[in-house]
């Protein structure tokens, strides 16, 4: 399985603005991690990728938006691929199988919906 740092940073407080490309940063020939919230309704989790790092192949039970903060990567969701950048987002429908590939380094905010 793919190495995954989970990123440290200052305790993100309620009702203030931040720079969200910011909140987490790239580590040579890694991919860090930073969750910003987590409760009963999903998740929001910031990830650095360095180029050529990825996840491999795997589903999750929730629907998850993935919104592209810097750089470029390629999503393969279903067998198909897409490449996404800076200021994109892509839909991944739950359960369906999908991976994660840096095609330059790049940051993305995934968001999971968890169903109720």
């Amino acid at each position: 399985m793919e190495s995954v740092e989970m990123g440290s940073g200052p305790q993100l407080k309620s009702s203030e603005a931040f720079e969200t490309a910011k909140l987490v940063e790239y580590s040579p020939n890694s991919i860090v991690s930073r969750t910003i919230v987590e409760n009963s309704a999903g998740t929001l989790t910031l990830f650095a990728f360095d180029a050529g790092q990825g996840l491999s192949e795997h589903s999750a039970p929730f629907d998850a938006v993935v919104q592209v903060l810097d750089g470029q990567a390629e999503l393969t969701i279903g067998g198909r691929k897409v490449t996404a950048s800076t200021g994109q987002i892509v839909i991944m429908p739950a359960n369906v199988p999908h991976a994660v590939r840096a095609v330059k380094a790049f940051k993305m905010l995934l968001t999971m919906l968890r169903a109720r």
